[in-house]
């Protein structure tokens, strides 16, 4: 019974795609030639240390060595800071769309058809320029409009994007063959899915990061404490299969790494929540012209005292709990990461077996490629990412006096007038006298006359 167990969020079963792979008179599919499999590249020091063990055995050691080591490198890039962690992003981001490219490039290369992969990193490379441009501008705001050049790419920065793109859909559009317009739409169709999975999703990743290290650090943790509460729960006592695309999945997996996965949300966001440096909002600072994490945290980080429901009370003996209100948003998050978040695994199965491969790449042995980690993370990001829009975010002033400031001094007066008489209706500022101008009046009059003369 514990032969069937978990192998992640996103395993297939060799034997299985080895079976597929072969004709009905034993031989290769034609395919299979066109995308091969994943090879075995564990280094040799381990499986010289490990050859004694079944492979069963050997696997499960491999896999828990390699995790130790990426979980290690995770906190290493975490104590580095916020920019760190954003490069770190971007390097996941062009290679996961590598390893998505390079399974089309196989197919279609052996067609001889021109330009797909040139197409296809360029493509990458307008969708990034718009993207974390739009980012730029938002986060740099005032860097951006004290410099010039910048300035006039803010301005414009929508046009040239859509004319860069419009530049390589010219260059797709000239390189289409007559025998093969079928094959050559449908790679372009390939491209611009993954775009929308692997750019948009990795450029959420980075928008929940600017709401606080927290948002990026415990839905990211979640996923991986998912997938490795699922592995193991599944290894030692699964017995009924879960779904059949990744047929070492089973319902002892999954529901074993939704109880603990929940547990790690709760209990991780409790340590998290008590330090500035993980819930304060990443701002760019115009005086250091570098990142800070620096605030006063708000009461989504404080605690508070919360009544138990009667029956916790009747089971536990407590009547209240002191815990932080980010708690319980947190409970959602792992609650999400483990139920919803392995279809993104399940997806990636599906796409491995249309395509008779194992894993993406082979990037790190026992676990595939980097695009095999990250499958379940990218359908996380957008969650936490439309989560933190709906219940999270309100209007941010910050902001709202960047683009102030970058108004004409008569449009600033307007608001400030428009401001003020708000606020007198609302009885929340006194009424000034008739024919009275205020200081700040006369300022802002003097700054018109200034720019206009200027």
């Amino acid at each position: 019974g514990g032969e069937r167990r978990e192998k992640g969020c996103n395993s297939t079963d060799t034997t299985e795609l080895e079976t597929e792979f072969r004709n009905d008179d034993g031989g290769v599919s034609r395919n299979s030639s066109e995308v091969p499999l994943s090879t075995d590249n564990t280094p040799e020091v381990l499986n010289k240390a490990l050859s004694g063990l079944s492979s069963r055995w050997k696997n499960w050691w491999v896999r828990g060595i390699l995790t130790l080591a990426m979980i290690t490198f995770f906190f290493i890039i975490i104590y580095l800071g916020p920019l760190v962690l954003m490069m770190i992003v971007m390097v996941v981001q062009i290679k996961c769309f590598h390893e998505i490219i390079l399974i089309g490039y196989n197919v279609y290369h052996s067609y001889h058809l021109p330009w797909f992969r040139t197409l296809s990193w360029y493509f990458l490379l307008c969708a990034n320029y718009f993207f974390y441009g739009e980012t730029v501008t938002d986060t740099f705001f005032s860097l951006v409009q004290r410099e010039e050049p910048l300035r006039i790419l803010s301005k414009y920065h929508r046009f040239i994007s859509f004319t860069l793109y419009l530049a390589g859909f010219c260059m797709f559009v000239l390189s289409l063959v007559k025998k093969h317009y079928r094959l050559q739409f449908y790679m372009f169709g390939w491209t611009h899915v993954t775009l929308l999975i692997v750019v948009t999703q990795s450029h959420l990743i980075i928008h929940n990061l600017f709401e606080g290290m927290i948002w990026f650090i415990v839905p990211i943790s979640c996923v991986i404490c998912n997938d490795i509460m699922a592995y193991m729960f599944g290894f030692f006592f699964g017995r009924t299969p879960l779904i059949k695309l990744s047929p070492k999945k089973t319902w002892e997996g999954f529901i074993g790494g939704f109880f603990a996965t929940v547990l790690f949300g709760i209990l991780l966001s409790y340590f998290m929540a008590g330090y500035s440096y993980f819930v304060c909002p990443v701002e760019f600072n115009n005086e250091t012209n570098w990142f800070m994490v620096d605030c006063q945290p708000s009461e989504l980080y404080q605690l508070q005292k919360y009544t138990l429901p009667s029956l916790l009370q009747s089971v536990i003996g407590w009547q209240t709990v002191r815990m932080y209100p980010f708690q319980i948003h947190s409970i959602a998050l792992s609650t999400f990461a483990s139920l919803i978040g392995p279809f993104g695994g399940f997806f990636a199965s599906g796409f491995k077996r249309a395509f008779k491969i194992k894993d993406f790449a082979d990037t790190i042995p026992g676990h595939g490629g980097i695009m095999d980690r990250f499958d379940c993370q990218y359908l996380m990001a957008t969650f936490v990412n439309v989560y933190i829009a709906s219940f999270i975010r309100g209007p941010n002033p910050t902001k709202l006096m960047q683009q102030l400031l970058a108004l004409r001094p008569d449009q600033q007066l307007s608001v400030y007038n428009s401001l003020k008489a708000h606020l007198m209706e609302k009885e929340e500022l006194p009424a000034s006298r008739e024919g009275e101008v205020s200081a700040t009046q006369l300022e802002l009059l003097r700054a018109t006359v200034h720019w206009t003369l200027s």
